[in-house]
């Protein structure tokens, strides 16, 4: 086999929040990707507004670092060495990014926070990497933290790492269990833009005030692209993009032959067919900037434009002697939503050019699936709604705001597990979850999770005031749970959660204990019917601001339903009033988001989303419906007792 030695292609993957899109900063930094008169963005690869504002990455993204340091010619590459560099998502709802990512890349860097050590997502991360039998590079970043752990972090991910590759070497993978007791490991201080090879002291900053042992590392254990000298052309589709000139982008990695502009070649379809194709620009990414090149050869990751339907995990062959790649294969959906029209009276009374029609939500559906392969969009029993499934609820709620930014006025569902029989019994997806804790709340968190059906698997106590706690429980459980534990905690807890599988299912979970306000007609909610009513809860709703029938308009202090006319208007009489303006006594409304409002909804209850608004409300609007709805319920569920 031949290889490209002026090339790495290399993966940076962590758990959520460790410091992955500020490293890669640091990197384009300090190769000169930036002049010095240019300012440079925090996080300059989280471009998306969501991602800015959630401060988590979503969309996996490609960037290319032209290295030209002292050790490319060290390493026989005077010209520069060129490190394609794919920053991931850490947030596991994300994990078809990750697993996409990783399709293109010959080694991985996995990062890991100096104090909080690995987590579920560095398990699920740092798995995918060893099925794929990608060498690993340790990175302990934020060393420079004072609750830093250095020697306690570098090895629970030793043993995380070894006990990794015992799991899939048992089911069949081949690994050299031998080269990964080698682990090659930099110490890290992103955003000052520090590394070494040396260990510092807890909280201290590296020895070293560049990233060139980072550079050197990437350069020395990650394997140059290898390929087969007169072998066919092998390009695999990883990525979609778009441009405004050029339309679809089909990002590609070249595994074998050379991909030139101009020329024809074969797209090989995920159902097998070959479609014969001119490729009209071939863009190479240096920077952030992508700019047009004549050819790319193995090893090389490009966009390439010339095909408007090219889809993930196709491959571009030659027409002549066409031999496909395998498609790339994803973890299946554990929770569905059910995406449909928005058919409330207020329903495209908002503002204009709104996108409201079953046609216009079913095609932006059907263009999301072109470059999200992790979910999937099944028909239901009304032809206005649509099963959308996906690996979390984090990620559906995230495809529901982008629509709510683009225009659309939709109605979401509650979030609902997608169920598996095995041998004839209902399974159920289970997560396992790793919750921090001040010490003080262990109680209150072990009882939340007791609730909902979780079992506590381990539990340990650094002797920093923290507690960390894991427990395997029911995905459905989880649904809400976040806002729950921050509520107990007082925002001091942090949970993050893996897919651990199916088990039967774990039977009825309760997880609100308050019942809604429900406004029982149309109209504009009052001060006064507000002033009289905020006894009996707290509302969602401005005073007048427009209601309908089968809007929740608060959340009652009981677990029963409540119907209230909030559009009461206060009688006029002759007699003057002495008493103050009601306005400055009423409770102000809680502000729910809309990851908030789909945790709130109930499961006769969905979300209406709208540009300029968000509203829980009743699936069936009309209350006597409703009642009727309920007590047919009720009737089933006492038959089937």
């Amino acid at each position: 086999m031949a290889v490209r030695g002026d090339i790495r292609n290399v993966a940076i993957v962590a758990h959520v929040d460790h410091g992955k899109t500020t490293l890669v900063n640091a990197m384009l930094q300090q190769s000169h990707v930036f002049n010095e008169r240019e300012e440079v963005p925090d996080r300059v690869m989280d471009s998306n507004d969501l991602e800015r504002e959630k401060g988590i990455t979503i969309l996996a993204k490609n960037t290319a670092v032209e290295y030209t340091g002292p050790l490319a010619a060290k390493y026989g590459h005077p010209d520069g060495i060129t490190l394609n560099i794919i920053d991931t998502p850490g947030h596991a709802d994300f994990g078809g990014e990750v697993e996409r990512g990783i399709s293109m890349v010959d080694g991985v860097v996995l990062l890991v926070d100096a104090s909080e050590g690995p987590l579920p997502q560095t398990r699920f991360v740092l798995r995918k990497a060893l099925e794929a039998k990608l060498p690993v590079i340790l990175c302990v970043n934020k060393v420079d933290r004072p609750d830093a752990r250095i020697d306690e972090v570098v090895s629970e991910s030793t043993d995380l790492l070894l006990g990794l590759a015992q799991d899939v070497v048992e089911e069949g993978i081949d690994l050299d269990l031998d080269h990964l007791l080698d682990l090659p490991v930099v110490y890290c201080a992103a955003k000052a833009g520090y590394a070494s090879t040396n260990q510092p002291e807890n909280g201290a900053l590296p020895d070293n005030d560049n990233l060139e042992p980072l550079f050197e590392d990437i350069i020395k254990y990650i394997p140059a692209p290898e390929y087969e000298e007169g072998a066919p052309l092998q390009a695999h589709v990883a990525n979609i993009d778009s441009s405004d000139f050029l339309g679809r982008l089909g990002l590609v990695r070249i595994y074998n032959g050379t991909l030139e502009k101009g020329k024809t070649y074969g797209l090989s379809r995920v159902d097998g067919s070959i479609e014969n194709f001119r490729v009209a620009e071939l863009l190479r990414t240096q920077g952030l900037e992508r700019t047009p090149v004549a050819s790319a050869g193995p090893g090389d990751i490009v966009a390439v434009a010339g095909v408007n339907d090219i889809m993930i995990g196709e491959t571009i062959v030659d027409p002549n002697d066409p031999k496909p790649l395998p498609l790339i294969h994803v973890d299946d959906p554990a929770i569905s939503m059910t995406f449909g029209v928005n058919d409330s009276p207020l329903a495209g009374t908002e503002g204009k050019d709104h996108k409201l029609t079953a046609r216009m939500i079913k095609d932006r559906l059907d263009r999301e699936l072109i470059g999200n392969v992790s979910i999937k969009v099944l028909p239901t029993d009304r032809p206005d709604a649509w099963e959308v499934q996906g690996r979390g609820e984090l990620a559906l709620a995230v495809l529901a705001e982008q629509m709510r930014r683009e225009g659309y006025e939709l109605t979401v569902g509650r979030p609902q597990v997608v169920t598996k029989k095995i041998d004839g019994v209902v399974n159920e997806p289970m997560e396992s979850t790793t919750i921090d804790v001040p010490e003080e709340y262990m109680g209150t968190v072990t009882q939340l999770m007791a609730d909902r059906k979780g079992r506590m698997d381990y539990m340990s106590n650094h002797g920093s005031g923290w507690v960390r706690l894991q427990f395997t429980v029911p995905s459905r459980g989880l649904i809400g749970f976040r806002t729950a534990l921050l509520s107990a905690t007082r925002g001091t807890g942090i949970a993050s959660s893996i897919s651990a599988g199916y088990a039967p299912w774990a039977g009825q979970i309760v997880t609100r204990q308050n019942g809604s306000m429900v406004s029982d007609r149309q109209g504009v909610a009052t001060p006064y019917a507000m002033q009289r009513l905020q006894a009996r809860g707290n509302f969602f709703v401005e005073p007048q601001s427009p209601v309908y029938e089968g809007q929740v308009v608060g959340v009652n202090n009981k677990p029963d339903e409540l119907d209230v006319n909030i559009t009461l208007a206060k009688h006029m009489t002759n007699m003057r009033s002495s008493t103050a303006d009601v306005l400055e006594t009423l409770t102000p409304p809680i502000k729910m988001s809309l990851e908030e409002s789909l945790d709130f909804a109930n499961e006769d209850e969905c979300v209406e989303v709208t540009p300029e608004s968000i509203r829980v409300r009743k699936i069936i609007l009309g209350r006597e419906d409703w009642y009727k709805w309920r007590a047919k319920q009720r009737r089933q569920n006492n038959q089937t007792k």
